[in-house]
């Protein structure tokens, strides 16, 4: 038996790694777009395996770093299972129709301003995506699932996002059995929202995120005060605009969750706050009907509060035609809009439209992958490519570090502190930045962890 890792070796997304069989059985774990980098086109072009070879398909969760090339595998002959959660696979049928709608625009505005060459196809259709969902099997948290009569499935809450689990796998070969734990991504202790990561049985072998292997985030209370101050001096004081680049699905459900709480404290700006992104409508809603994921902070304020992601002044925008009046309104408000590295969606529109005025504010509300948008505005750039022009970045530019759905290393450390370190043969990182990951192996070193490796992309490691 071994591994290849095909994407987020080294890197945060395209999480895409590849169990194999002795008998030639292949087991993909997500299949994950790349994001935000230089070469992503390049990357999301080629697998590095053949999508017809492989068996089965096990989803931890519906981010697109982690589900955003299942349209492709399928197209590319990829037949087989794909193996989530109900709530990933309710999430992943709205998040993958409206990745394919950008790869679609995508390729027609680059084709629009393409000369001479062949045109440039999009990575993958809304047929495509819809066809794909056909495959998907959904499996409970906590139930033991028969892949095959040598593979079984387990899911367990990983606290990341609604639906997200790590995935183990207890496989029978030759008379053995391996117990292979892939965390996905693995959430915060104290979540806003959700419940925490849940401990896990003993693994052989664990694949473990490390995106914040190096680092603390500051206590989650404080984010509600600092978006208060972003918001009041940004429209009340300079009479702005704030522009909150944030993924539909999860982040911006913890921004409208903080927004109210500040309604509900009696501190929240009176002015208008537009979500312009109909994914981030769509995957509220789906939120709202899964209650059971809610941890008891979230269900002591609906106790008094009905609905803990509305308040006064909220508005969801629909049509592209209000999207774009938006940019023509002066008066002071606060857009949340897609994506969060600001790479696509409606976003970029929104921050070009107003980077180049001193009063308005940029709000950067979690990861930015380096070479991204919202990495370059992170870095201090002063100034930036957007729709292949080059735009002076006067705007201010603020971080709230803490909003992160991914825990820090002390939350990474807590999700294997259930392990046993000495029966671990061998303890993989992926998702992460190789800088991060190194220092990350140094904490679990010190915890205990010996057999620690960092996979580089398409590497091929033996199991014992």
């Amino acid at each position: 038996m071994y591994i290849t890792f095909h994407g987020a070796a080294r890197h945060v997304t395209g999480s895409k790694h590849l169990i194999h069989l002795n008998n030639d059985t292949q087991i993909l774990l997500d299949c994950g777009m790349f994001q935000g980098m230089q070469n992503a086109d390049d990357l999301n072009g080629h697998f590095g395996f053949v999508p017809e070879k492989v068996d089965y398909m096990v989803l931890s969760h519906a981010h697109i770093d982690h589900c955003g090339l299942i349209p492709r595998l399928v197209a590319e002959g990829f037949k087989g299972p794909i193996f989530c959660t109900p709530p990933t696979m309710h999430l992943a049928r709205i998040l993958l129709a409206d990745s394919a709608r950008i790869q679609e625009s995508d390729a027609e505005f680059d084709n629009r301003h393409r000369h001479g060459g062949d045109e440039t196809p999009p990575l993958y259709t809304e047929e495509d995506a819809m066809n794909a969902l056909h495959q998907f099997k959904v499996v409970e948290y906590g139930e033991d699932f028969d892949i095959s009569p040598d593979i079984k499935l387990r899911f367990t809450d990983a606290g990341h996002l609604l639906g997200s689990a790590a995935v183990h796998l207890s496989i029978n070969e030759d008379g053995k059995t391996t117990n292979i734990t892939f965390s996905g991504d693995v959430g915060r202790y104290g979540d806003m929202i959700l419940r925490s990561p849940a401990k896990f049985e003993q693994a052989d072998y664990i694949l473990l995120e490390s995106t914040y292997g190096d680092s603390l985030h500051k206590d989650l209370k404080p984010i509600e005060n600092a978006l208060h101050d972003v918001i009041q001096h940004t429209c009340m004081v300079r009479h702005g605009k704030v522009i909150i680049p944030a993924f539909s699905v999860g982040r911006t459900q913890e921004l409208l969750y903080a927004l109210n709480a500040l309604e509900l404290d009696g501190r929240l700006p009176d002015v208008p706050y537009y979500v312009d992104s109909p994914l981030a409508d769509e995957a509220t809603q789906v939120l709202k009907e899964h209650p059971e994921v809610y941890n008891n902070e979230v269900k002591k304020v609906m106790q008094t509060d009905a609905d803990p992601f509305d308040f006064k002044g909220l508005h969801f925008i629909k049509s592209t035609q209000e999207s774009i009046a938006l940019n023509d309104d002066p008066r002071p408000c606060v857009i949340i809009s897609a994506s969060g590295m600001a790479e696509a969606g409606r976003v970029r529109h929104h921050i070009k439209n107003n980077i180049g005025q001193e009063k308005n504010t940029i709000l950067i509300v979690g990861y930015c992958e380096p070479s991204s948008l919202g990495g370059h505005l992170l870095n201090g750039d002063k100034v930036v490519r957007i729709f292949h022009e080059e735009v002076d970045v006067k705007a201010d530019v603020r971080s709230i570090k803490s909003m992160s759905a991914h825990g820090d290393y002390e939350d990474l450390l807590k999700f294997v502190s259930c392990q046993d370190p000495a029966k671990v043969k061998q303890l993989f990182l992926v998702h992460g930045e190789y800088p991060v990951q190194q220092h990350f192996a140094d904490k679990l070193k010190k915890a205990g962890f010996e057999n620690i490796e960092i996979p580089y992309q398409h590497q091929k490691i033996e199991l014992e």
